[in-house]
């Protein structure tokens, strides 16, 4: 694969890592739920390191991450409305919210995992991927817990 073409599935999951990492920074400390602040901390977290680690990755592959990309708007406004639903208080809206921010996690690292990429670097996503879609489970089993 050409390194165009790597940077631009590595610049997608950094966008979303980002604003996963945010998203959950943000929701943390407006969130009264102990359980959730946790859950959120850990989250916020892990998405930190994966992006400290995908960008490792560009730097050993002379690659240049871009300040902002076409799908950023997209995700971003999915955080958004995650801000909103905290300031509800309501634990299923919230819950709501962050769900459809890890379905998107989910299928960016789908798309990603589709592509021809260095093979350390494959093996990094499938890693990650395997965390992100844990996130997503578990997100998913809290809100359905508190309907």
């Amino acid at each position: 694969m050409e390194a165009k073409a790597t940077q631009a599935v590595l610049n997608e999951l950094l966008e979303t890592l980002k604003d996963g990492e945010k998203g959950y920074s943000e929701a943390l400390t407006d969130v009264e739920d102990q359980d959730l602040k946790e859950v959120f901390k850990r989250y916020a977290v892990q998405r930190d390191g994966y992006l400290t680690e995908l960008e490792d990755q560009m730097h050993q592959l002379n690659l240049k991450a871009e300040e902002e990309s076409s799908i950023t708007g997209t995700i971003h406004r999915a955080f958004i409305n995650l801000k909103a639903a905290v300031t509800s208080k309501s634990r299923e809206s919230i819950l709501n919210e962050c769900e459809r921010g890890e379905d998107y996690a989910v299928k960016a690292y789908q798309t990603a995992l589709k592509a021809e990429l260095p093979s350390q670097l494959k093996t990094i996503i499938e890693k990650q991927y395997q965390g992100i879609q844990q996130g997503h489970d578990e997100i998913k089993a809290l809100r359905e817990a508190s309907k």
